[in-house]
């Protein structure tokens, strides 16, 4: 291994590992800091690399292109992982390892590197990632073998060397952000029955606290959201606004016990404000202009694509071609949602599209209908007529006894009633 080329925040971790990588294994120290929104970019960061130890310092503004490929490929597809979380963390992982891949490529590296623990799932994420995308590359990730100081050594490490460090006070969590998401783990947190602390939270306000609701209007074209109230808006901008509007109404945040990829449980506290109206609003117009087996087809398709996104598998055929389904469900999910952000809740007041499959005519009860209610009673005989004989021959819902088959349980005398008649029904005359 002669030049590695480190993943870097700009933290006092990958800012240690610098020195640490070089003097361990003797080896040049390239690093790539990417920009993924949401405060990711510290300032000074490539100075901050340089004072470290790195031979040259890469800073990818990469935003636009996060929401685009992976961003908006997974808003399409409804996918939350455990039917929860917007996967922000997960999204951000294959975008930051292929450019490792790219960057080690054009500098010649024989090696990547990256901050992750032992005991997370961004270790499998970028190993598995840029494995798949290099299989020559080795993979070093510091902290699991044998970096491994405290907080305070870290610092007397760093100081004894020269290194510039953001000093900052220490944060009791750890935390990530990108623009589609802020994860907050660890201290008070771990314990799944304490309330989080206010100061958990930094993109939301606290819902009691939030002042009078608002509306917003979201336009879609294919599933991806262009527009908020008449204004065409790019990608990022679109996602920074909505993010600072719906967190100013507490809306997006997520207390949620995950399973991680490595087998254990972990309390995540997540802000998610504009994930969270965006998926509540593109469900809404989904079900507007898709069919109901398209509809529940999705659904499965959406847990998949969580659960491979989560478990670092971006890069496997499956994902790609569960993606390439996901876009083209899209095709007629165009028009607008009207939302309302209301002390913590984003709700879905509106909506409505040119491609709509709702028929005012056929589901209204009112003057005008013009569905033909004698064509139920054939509709019914047809579409009940595999439980009738199965009823006929099992029995209602077929309960067991032994050798043989039964009716259901009756209901009727184990209920309490009334029983209203006529006055003199039944007295003898």
């Amino acid at each position: 291994m002669n030049k590695v080329v480190l993943a870097y925040s700009g933290g006092l971790d990958t800012s240690v590992a610098v020195a640490w990588l070089r003097e361990q294994y003797g080896v040049e120290v390239v690093t790539l800091t990417v920009d993924v929104g949401g405060g990711s970019l510290r300032e000074g960061v490539e100075r901050r690399a340089m004072s470290a130890g790195a031979s040259k310092a890469y800073v990818v503004d990469a935003r636009e292109r996060f929401v685009t490929d992976f961003v908006w490929p997974h808003l399409q597809a409804s996918a939350l992982y455990q039917g929860v979380y917007p996967l922000a963390t997960a999204l951000a992982r294959p975008l930051i390892a292929q450019l490792l891949v790219e960057v080690a490529q054009k500098e010649g590296a024989d090696a990547v590197a990256h901050g992750s623990t032992g005991k997370g799932n961004d270790q499998v994420r970028f190993d598995v990632a840029v494995h798949a995308l290099d299989p020559a590359l080795e993979v070093v990730a510091p902290l699991r073998v044998g970096m491994g100081l405290s907080r305070d050594q870290e610092i007397d490490y760093a100081i004894a060397r020269g290194i510039e460090i953001p000093i900052t006070k220490a944060s009791p969590y750890s935390i990530d952000v990108n623009l589609w998401g802020r994860s907050c783990e660890t201290g008070v947190l771990e314990d799944p029955w304490v309330t989080p602390p206010a100061d958990a939270y930094e993109w939301t306000v606290d819902p009691s606290a939030a002042p009078p609701a608002v509306e917003v209007v979201i336009l879609f074209e294919g599933g991806v959201p262009v527009g908020l109230d008449g204004e065409r808006l790019g990608p990022v901008e679109l996602v920074d606004r909505l993010q600072a509007l719906a967190g100013a109404h507490g809306v997006g945040r997520i207390d949620h016990v995950e399973d991680r990829l490595v087998g254990i449980k972990s309390r995540e506290i997540y802000e998610t404000p504009a994930a969270t109206v965006l998926h509540k609003a593109h469900r809404a117009l989904e079900g507007l202009t898709l069919t109901k087996d398209t509809l529940r087809f999705n659904r499965l398709v959406a847990d998949e694509l969580a659960q491979l996104t989560y478990d670092g598998l971006w890069f496997s055929a499956l994902h790609r071609d569960l993606r390439g389904y996901a876009a083209s469900s899209q095709r007629v999910v165009s028009g607008e949602v009207r939302m309302r952000l209301d002390h913590g809740n984003a709700i879905v007041t509106g909506r409505r599209s040119p491609l709509s499959l709702y028929d005012k005519n056929l589901a209204t009860y009112d003057e005008g209908d013009a569905f033909d209610h004698a064509s139920a009673v054939g509709f019914i005989e047809i579409f009940g007529l595999p439980l009738r004989v199965e009823a006929a021959r099992h029995g209602a819902v077929g309960r067991h006894h032994g050798a043989a088959w039964t009716w259901t349980e009756p209901l009727l005398a184990s209920l309490p009633m009334t029983i209203a008649e006529p006055e003199g029904a039944g007295a003898a005359g």
